[in-house]
């Protein structure tokens, strides 16, 4: 989908929740990216590999003059032959750390081993966002979801547009002081579980 018909697809959505809650989402997901210097990681499931979402972000870190949005996709079947921007597998989630973003895009509850990993991540001090499912574990995981639950106005797909889309604005990055309660004592809860500080 280019641009225009992204800009045809927003005056259609004008009125709805759908513009306001994709360009939250966009904007938490450029404050965590930018505000860290990049380290984007995009994963979904082995079913749904999000390969748009990471072309379109690739396109509006280019327009917008923002690098840091460049994503790494992270996929379940990669194989060290394939081109290197394909072949990096899951094993990359384990090596997150504070400083990166985790984008989880699913369009259903992941499996227990991803949902694993992607906790561990968390765990490690990863800023985790999730694009899809409005029940289950991940989205209690998340950092902050945008929900697309089944039988929405819009599919998964149509979504990521809009969130990619947004990603590129040149807005300024969600306030820090104004985030939820559950934001707030998540993040302590990540504090205090973190592990202690490489010594050097």
């Amino acid at each position: 989908m280019d641009a225009v018909r992204v800009a045809l697809l927003r005056d259609v959505l004008a009125g709805t929740e759908w513009l306001g809650a994709t360009r939250r989402f966009a904007g938490a997901l450029r404050g965590s990216v930018v505000s860290h210097g990049g380290g984007l990681l995009l994963v979904g499931t082995r079913e749904y590999e999000p390969w748009h979402l990471a072309a379109h972000l690739v396109d509006e870190a280019a327009w917008s003059g923002t690098p840091e949005l460049v994503p790494t996709l992270v996929r379940h079947d990669a194989r060290p032959s394939d081109p290197a921007h394909l072949a990096v597998g899951l094993g990359r989630l384990e090596a997150a750390r504070r400083g990166e973003t985790l984008l989880v895009v699913a369009p259903g509850e992941p499996t227990a081993p991803l949902l694993e990993r992607v906790s561990d991540a968390r765990r490690a001090g990863a800023t985790l966002l999730a694009l899809g499912p409005s029940d289950g574990e991940l989205p209690a995981l998340a950092h902050e979801t945008l929900a697309v639950p089944a039988g929405a106005e819009l599919d998964l797909d149509t979504v990521q547009h809009l969130v990619g889309a947004a990603a590129g604005e040149n807005a300024l990055p969600s306030p820090r002081g104004h985030r939820r309660f559950r934001d707030r004592m998540s993040r302590l809860a990540d504090l205090l579980t973190a592990p202690p500080p490489a010594r050097w």
